[in-house]
């Protein structure tokens, strides 16, 4: 929990920075790259994460990453967080920068699985839905799992939005059991 106090304020400062200085497309995109860069070399994340590494080292590695593909001032807040020893925390504090710029602009994602691939009328019509229901932008996530049997199953934050037949089914046996519903 103390790690998320400290990557959440780490990550305001950010957001209200790039705010300020009306650079939040440009950081949003440099943030983007680090975090990618991040969940693609395990080698750089255990660099980062090692206490044998020292500091001086750490940031010339990143310098020679990053600084010719990211702004000045992202490259400037990649080396506050290491002069703060809190660089092991670099990817959830730019995965939680980019869950607070969402929020900031009205952006919810959502997470939908389902059992074949939608078409982009189906996309379509659920974002519309699902942006009535939100009341918000919706960013769709998609991914398949072959072992629904069908329909699909939506995931805003800790909501679940469950249209899976093997749920309609099971709502269905419940009605059953408990008598709510007859055959006549």
């Amino acid at each position: 929990m103390a790690d998320f106090r400290i990557l959440h304020r780490y990550a305001t400062s950010l957001l209200e920075t790039s705010l300020e200085k009306n650079n939040l497309e440009v950081v949003t995109s440099d943030i983007q790259l680090l975090v990618e860069t991040l969940e693609q070399s395990r080698e750089l994340q255990s660099m980062l994460d090692s206490p044998v590494v020292r500091p001086e080292l750490k940031l010339k590695i990143l310098r020679e990453i990053f600084s010719k593909k990211i702004s000045k001032e992202t490259m400037d807040f990649l080396e506050f967080v290491i002069s703060k020893n809190r660089e092991s925390l670099l990817n959830s504090i730019g995965k939680r920068f980019l869950e607070l710029r969402d929020e900031h602009l009205g952006i919810a994602n959502v997470f939908v699985t389902s059992a074949t691939e939608f078409s982009n009328e189906q996309k379509s019509v659920l974002q519309g839905r699902l942006e009535k229901i939100l009341d918000k932008k919706v960013r769709l996530n998609f991914k398949t799992d072959l072992n629904l049997v069908g329909g699909f199953i939506a995931k805003v934050k800790d909501t679940l939005y469950d249209a899976s037949i093997k749920h309609q089914l099971e709502l269905l046996r419940k009605q059953f059991l408990t008598g709510e519903i007859s055959l006549n």
